[in-house]
């Protein structure tokens, strides 16, 4: 069996570069002749799941290290900045692309983040001002946490201990999340009507952090518990921060994020959740009302199982509004989602729309024949009071199709039915399907498909 990852290869070369490893020491180690180990480095033959174990082995890393798909969504980032109208000239081909993402990461990420700028520039960035500046520190957040494959130790471990005073300390986990702000911080937390759409606020002269009473409690406690973070870890926060290449623009989004996830590792502990995980095989709806959490919540907190000897199964996760814009991206199942535009109107995370409430299941299928075990469900959020406005959203989480069996929402489906297969696509730009009656412009020819026009 052979494992249907095309960037495994270029890990393994940078990770035998790095430590001074000849081919052919590492190609006596793993059983295979140095032509055929220079072939896998370069992407040219894919590793059986024999040669994946003894490679994770001989370099001391988990499997899913060498196979978590951070190559993969560069080089689809590359493929969308190559298809612009600006490398019209350009005869490049996906593998060029590829190639390129899977050996050289850093510069290929230092490509995408200058090809944002300069499209936010020649989108009217001067005039726009802020608001150009604002969805370039976004893209490069989303960067910033795929590149931690959404998984942060120190926040952990720091989460860990703060939850274990909290169930030591009072009789439910609201009440100790309320008695540790007071205790720790002087800041009371109380529910009350907030006027307007307000949700939440702070109130610096009376040390208090308020929360609406239209909120549902998981919305409130989250809110607590995220308020909480930017008071107990900001030391934690500041320095991954600092380690990492964002912008002063960017760096008070990251911030957001992080505290974000804190909120997540503290209210839905991490061996707790790993263990709900796989007990329900990923029943995202009873793990919500087990630990009290949204379906949003328990989807982001999926995404985050990456601890080395304890990691659940690599998943993606997309939020686009009715409109069809992005909010949040995050890729370690493989599947590309659009950086600058509309993912493709096959993909189920739109048809969930016009089944509001209702979990949509699909096997989807990339052009290049790869495949995806795919959920979505669409949200309302906020619109608690009478006529107040409501955001419609949709949350897509999903799998490479080797992993559906895991999850219950493969119960009785027939994952290697040709016919329950669809057809998705990057977005119509990147997308070589000539028959597709949803396509909504025509296919980009700056690349060329594998070598052919």
């Amino acid at each position: 069996m052979a494992v249907n990852e095309p960037q495994i290869g270029s890990r393994i070369k940078r990770l035998r570069r790095q430590r001074n490893i000849s081919q052919t020491d590492l190609a006596m180690a793993l059983g295979i002749s140095p032509s055929y180990l220079n072939l896998i480095e370069h992407n040219r033959r894919r590793l059986t799941v024999g040669l994946l174990l003894r490679a994770s082995s001989f370099f001391g890393v988990e499997t899913s290290e060498l196979a978590e798909a951070d190559g993969s969504r560069i080089a689809g980032d590359l493929m969308e900045v190559f298809g612009d109208d600006l490398f019209a000239e350009a005869s490049l081909t996906n593998q060029d692309i590829r190639d390129f993402a899977g050996s050289n990461p850093a510069i290929a990420r230092a490509v995408v983040h200058l090809f944002d700028a300069y499209r936010a520039l020649r989108q009217g960035g001067a005039s726009r001002g802020p608001e150009a500046s604002l969805d370039t520190a976004i893209d490069a957040v989303s960067d910033f946490l795929q590149e931690h494959g959404n998984y942060f130790p120190t926040i952990e471990a720091e989460a860990e201990r703060i939850r274990a005073a909290l169930d030591g300390a009072a009789d439910g986990l609201e009440t100790g999340l309320k008695a540790y702000l007071f205790n720790a911080f002087g800041v009371r937390w109380r529910t009350v009507t907030l006027p307007g759409d307000l949700t939440q606020r702070v109130d610096l002269d009376r040390q208090e952090f308020l929360t609406s009473d239209v909120q549902p409690t998981e919305s409130t406690t989250f809110a607590a518990a995220r308020h909480l973070g930017t008071l107990a870890i900001p030391h934690v926060i500041a320095a991954l921060i600092e380690d990492s290449a964002l912008t002063a623009d960017a760096a008070p989004i990251a911030s957001d994020a992080l505290s974000a996830y804190f909120a997540g590792a503290l209210l839905m502990p991490y061996e707790a959740f790993f263990r709900a995980c796989r007990e329900t095989r990923y029943d995202i709806e009873r793990i919500a009302r087990r630990f009290k959490a949204s379906f949003e919540q328990v989807c982001h907190r999926m995404t985050t199982l990456q601890r080395p000897g304890l990691s659940g199964i690599p998943l993606h996760l997309v939020r686009t509004d009715i409109a069809g814009n992005i909010s949040k991206r995050f890729s370690l199942s493989g599947i590309h989602i659009p950086r600058h535009a509309g993912a493709c109107p096959r993909w189920n995370i739109y048809g969930a729309f016009l089944h509001p409430d209702r979990l949509s299941v699909q096997v989807s299928q990339m052009p290049d024949g790869s495949r995806y075990f795919c959920i979505a469900k669409s949200i309302t959020k906020a619109g608690h009071r009478h006529n107040a406005p409501r955001r419609h959203l949709s949350i897509g989480i999903g799998c490479h199709i080797s992993c559906a069996s895991e999850m219950v929402y493969a119960d009785g489906i027939n994952l290697g039915n040709p016919e329950l297969v669809v057809p998705i696509g990057v977005g119509c730009q990147l997308c070589p399907r000539p028959d597709c009656g949803q396509r909504a412009c025509p296919p980009s020819r700056r690349l060329e498909i594998d070598g052919e026009p």
